[in-house]
Formats: structure tokens, sequence, C-alpha cells
């Protein structure tokens, strides 16, 4: 079992001569990997007669990447420890390709689902990405790289969107998966290209093929429930009994990892009260990123007639909200420097105020499109500071053997927040409705009480962050990171 105190060192990192172009390519392939998740919105209403099946059955497009997005991102990192980063990057754009490839040529429900399922591997590029950075980007240059390509996660979802919306409305809808695959195959050729073929951290290793089953089930179960809940019931015999056996995987999935040498996720690592506070500060900071990008586009496009709707069609909802998604992009540097300066301790916690405050603002600016806007601009300059530090709180905590494993448990927790926030938010909004029009739909109180619960989430996020402990021969000024991740390669300079 490896601990931080005994763990080897692993291979010495290789300081790239191109850095700018491999945080280029990593952020690139993180954003892509993120369009996934929202691609198919602005085709939602279309799906049930482009694939002639049912509304209810069309969600399962949505689905199908999220369930394989979830299992595939701590799999895919312990895979990249033992068999190396740049190997598994590339290997995830087949599958990225193909799915697109799929999802292109589709005309029913199945091959959509499988294509879909396929395309949510990528999101595994998104911790492997922040992981290889450890190895090859330069000591100066390391916390605004990691800033840069986690952020890289928020960035793919605010940009999609009004990209996706565009093509669809002048367009083929299979435009957008035959684009897909053409970014996947980019992705290959730049990371074989300029991406650096470093040594794994950990080689020779056994994979844990038993943990990932066991994770697979108890993770596919728990995200059916919440994803599906409120469309089952969530009283229902499928909801119920889906949360009972996800419960029963996880625990016994636990069981196991504890017990084995070789765990696909260690868990006494993950223990640490360091990395612990830091994994449950991404579930709240998750919740409260996806309660405005659930609220803000539905306000947007509600009639006028309502009273409190502002009528926008999806294509200038996107375009209202794509500057909130290019704020993470312009934030992420700033949040590289004040990690540098103060340590990604405080980074997390200053992310986590802006999110509050951004949220307390929108209950103020509710009213308008330009009001809106500009509340989602603060809240996603909060997550683009809080989703940079979450990385360099976890890699300066874990072995370097397990940087990218790591990384790819705290990149799950953030994406559980969502779904989490999701479910929530849903529910509050399908529970506070008006009847407009014959048809029932989320009241203006609701949309609120939404807001409130994503702005308290983030105030618990803060509290959390506030309790992270520091690490041993840390300043008050500053981390140990940059010196942690770079540990090896000092001793060969040396």
């Amino acid at each position: 079992m490896h601990s931080p105190a005994s763990a080897p060192p692993g291979p010495p990192a290789q300081t790239t001569s191109r850095p700018g172009a491999v945080v280029a390519t990593l952020a690139f392939a993180g954003t892509v990997a993120a369009v996934m998740q929202t691609l198919v919105t602005p085709l939602l209403p279309e799906l049930p007669e482009i694939l002639n099946t049912s509304v209810s059955n069309s969600t399962w497009v949505i689905t199908a990447t999220l369930l394989v997005a979830g299992v595939a991102i701590p799999i895919t990192g312990r895979l990249g420890d033992q068999i190396g980063k740049r190997r598994v990057l590339l290997a995830l754009t087949v599958p990225l390709a193909a799915g697109s490839v799929i999802c292109a040529l589709s005309s029913s429900l199945l091959p959509m689902i499988i294509g879909r399922g396929l395309q949510g591997l990528g999101m595994g590029m998104v911790p492997l990405g922040i992981a290889l950075l450890r190895d090859v980007v330069p000591r100066e240059k390391l916390s605004s790289s990691i800033a840069l390509v986690s952020a890289s996660m928020g960035i793919g979802g605010g940009i999609g969107l009004p990209v996706a919306a565009a093509v669809a409305e002048f367009a083929s809808w299979r435009v957008l998966f035959w684009g897909s695959a053409v970014l996947a195959v980019t992705i290959a050729i730049l990371v074989w290209s300029l991406i650096p073929d470093v040594a794994p951290a950990a080689p020779g290793g056994r994979f844990d093929l038993l943990g990932a089953i066991g994770l697979s089930v108890g993770l596919v179960c728990l995200l059916l429930s919440v994803s599906k809940g409120a469309d089952w019931g969530w009283t229902s015999g499928a909801t119920l009994g889906l949360g009972a056996v996800a419960i029963v995987a996880l625990v016994a999935w636990a069981a196991w990892e504890l017990r084995t040498r070789e765990p696909l996720v260690d868990l006494r690592t993950t223990a640490r009260p360091r990395v612990l506070t830091t994994n449950v500060a991404s579930i709240f900071v998750g919740v409260a990123m996806y309660a405005s990008m659930l609220v803000i586009p539905q306000i947007m496009q509600l009639p006028t007639e309502t009273g409190y709707g502002l009528g926008q069609s999806m294509l200038a909802t996107g375009l209202w909200m794509l500057p909130g998604g290019l704020m993470m992009m312009i934030v992420s540097p700033f949040g590289g420097k004040l990690t540098d300066a103060r340590g990604p301790k405080f980074t997390l916690m200053c992310g986590a105020a802006v999110i509050t405050a951004g949220y307390a603002c929108s209950l103020l600016l509710l009213g308008s499109a330009w009001g809106l806007m500009v509340s989602l601009m603060v809240i996603n300059s909060g997550v683009g500071l809080a989703y940079g530090a979450m990385p360099a709180l976890i890699m300066s905590s874990v072995p370097v053997a397990e940087t990218a494993a790591a990384n790819g448990f705290n990149t799950l927790m953030r994406s559980l927040g969502t779904s989490f926030g999701a479910a929530a938010i849903g529910a509050v909004l399908g529970q506070m409705t008006i009847v407009f029009a014959g048809s029932a739909m989320p009241s203006e109180n609701g949309f609120e009480v939404a807001m409130m619960i994503g702005g308290a989430m983030a105030l618990v996020a803060l509290m959390v962050a506030v309790l992270i402990p520091k690490r041993g021969g840390e300043d008050s000024t500053g981390d140990a990171t940059t010196r942690t991740a770079h540990t090896a390669r000092e001793k060969v300079e040396a």
C-alpha cells in the first residue's frame, strides 16, 4: 500500500522545451471532452423525432455520457499511472472519435446511446492532463498550467452550449458529431506530436480489475438513481433499489480497496485530512456550479408573458452565457499566480467566496439578460479559481505514483457534485411551478430558491476549505505544491 511517506518517488520529471504547446494541447483536450457533455443540449426538443423515440427515452442520450464518464475518470487515471499518461490520452481519442462517427450516422436510439457512451470516455482526459503537468511543466509555470487545464471542464461546458446551438440552428445536427470526430483526431495528432512520452509513475503494477468492476457498479447505480430519480419517482422501486445496490457495491468496493495491495484508489491516501476535505469541498463546488447552469438557460428562454421569462432563443441564450465560460479561461492564470503567492487553499477559499457573491448578485439581477450574464461571469470566475486550486491541493498531498488516480478521484467528486446538483435543483423546480398556457413550468420563486441553494452550497464549500489543513513545512504565505511536484526533478538536477 502506498503512502506519501514511503512511496517511491517515481520517474524523474522530464521538462519539455515547449511547455506552452503542452499546456495548450492538454487544455484543448479537456475542453473538447467537456463540450461532449453539453453537445446535445440544443437538440433535446428534437431528439424524440430525430431518433423516433419517446421524450423519456431520449434523455438516455445525455445519461449515457454521464454514466460512462463517471466510471472512466478514476479507471483511466490509474491506468495513466501504470502504463503512461500519454499512452492513455492517445487511447481515449479512439472511442471519442468512434463515438462521434457513430452518433453522426445514427437514426435510432440504440446506436446514439452507444456513440454517446463512447464520447463519455473522453472525460478521462482531464485528470490525466492535470497529472501529466506535474511531470513535464517547469516549476514556475506549474500552478497556472494546472489552473487552466483543470478549468477546462467548466470552460468546455460554458462555450459548448452556444457553439452547439449555433451549429444546430444553421446546419444539420449531424455536423455537431462530425465536427466532434474531427476534434478528436486533432487531439490525437497534437498529443502524438507535442506531448513528451514520460515513463509511468507506477510501472509494472497489477491493475485492480475487481476494484474497477466494483466501483463501476456502484457509480452506475448511484448516478442512475440520482439522474433518473425525478423521472421514475424518488420513492419508486427502481430508484430506491438502485440506491441500495449502490450503497452495498460501494461499501464492498471500499472494503476490497483497503485489503488489496495495489488498489485502484488508495483510500488511505484519500482519507488523509488534506485530501479528504479537498474532495468534500469539490462536491459542494460542483453543486454550486451546476445550479446556475440549470437555472439561467431556463429563465432566458421562458416566454416574457410569464412575467419573469426573457424570451430568448437557444442561440441567443448560449451567446448571453458565453462570457461566463470565457471568464474561467481569463481567470485561470490569475488563480495560478494566487496559488504561487498564497497557496491553493487560499485560492480555493477565494473561489468559493466569489461564487457565493455571484449568487447573491443573481438574486438582484434575475430580471434581465444583462444581469444574468454578469452574475454568471462572477460565478464562473469563482469556479475557475476553485477548479484550478483543487488539483494543486491534491497533488501536493499524494505520492507521485498516485497522481493521475488521485486527480481522477477528485474529478469524479466534482462530477458527482454536478449530478447531485442537477437532481436537487431539478426537484426544487419540479415542485415550485406555475401553470402557463396549459403547461406546468418553474415559478419565479422556484428559480430564486434554486439560486439560493447554489449560493448556500458555495458557502458550505468555503467553510470546508477553511478546514483544509496545511502540509508539514508549509509557511503562511505559500504552499508546497510546486516543491512536492518537482522533488524528483530536483534530485536529478542536483
